[in-house]
């Protein structure tokens, strides 16, 4: 703590050192790996050389993002979509981060993956946690990154399981943010009529991932953030051990 004085008055406020630590706290326990824990909004690169314009304006609704979390976000949460290696999760975590930092959120973050795996792993008799143990923190989360939505191979039961989540989420109006590779469009029989060799042309889309209600659920539920560009780790940021 220290002593401030205002008004002719003192009074005792935590210092910096200490609103710094309890960001710390929050975002360590928001479990972001360690390959993405540096990944800010500031250090998030909109200028190299092949630049789609797309990833500026995603970056510039990011921002306002934060500036308007959570009066004016009301609960509104962000579907970030675009081909691999654009800078969504990128984007996601620098988001989860700002809130911290900057407006007092707690967060969690997962990937989507994982996320059904661990479920899965708890109808396993030796296994402790159960469903619900697993996912009380991805309901209950103040701010839900969710990464790479739609890249488990569709089942009935991934269908349900993302209902479960998604729909508790939303009835609850908490803030999801939400990465995907995979177009925010209708599923394929939906946008060809059917047609088989359509079909065989066109890439999956969100909806035959996830399922069109759910899609649907999520436009009321999100902005949708469409980001174009190359592959930035491909193009740009390809390893080197020279």
């Amino acid at each position: 703590m220290r002593i401030v004085q205002k008004d002719g008055r003192q009074f005792a406020q935590p210092c910096d050192c200490r609103i710094q630590r309890r960001a710390a706290a929050r975002v360590e326990q928001a479990h972001i790996p360690p390959r993405y824990e540096h990944c800010s909004l500031d250090n998030y690169d909109t200028h190299f050389p092949s630049s789609h314009r797309s990833l500026s304006a995603a970056h510039l609704r990011a921002r306002k993002f934060v500036e308007s979390y959570p009066l004016e976000t009301a609960g509104t949460g962000l579907l970030l979509t675009g081909s691999i290696g654009v800078g969504k999760t990128h984007l996601a975590v620098g988001i989860l981060q700002a809130l911290v930092a900057e407006r007092g959120a707690t967060g969690l973050f997962y990937d989507y993956r994982d996320l059904l795996k661990q479920v899965q792993n708890s109808y396993n008799r030796q296994v402790s946690a159960t469903e619900l143990e697993i996912l009380a923190p991805v309901f209950n989360a103040e701010v839900l990154v969710l990464d790479e939505l739609g890249a488990s191979k569709p089942t009935d039961w991934v269908w349900d399981t993302v209902a479960h989540i998604l729909n508790t989420r939303y009835n609850d109006r908490r803030t999801t943010i939400i990465t995907t590779n995979y177009a925010n469009l209708a599923p394929l029989e939906m946008l060809t009529g059917g047609t088989n060799a359509t079909r065989s042309m066109r890439e999956e889309t969100l909806g035959d991932r996830i399922g069109e209600r759910m899609r649907s659920r999520l436009q009321e539920m999100c902005v949708v953030v469409e980001m174009q560009g190359e592959d930035f780790r491909q193009k740009v940021k390809r390893a080197s051990f020279t």
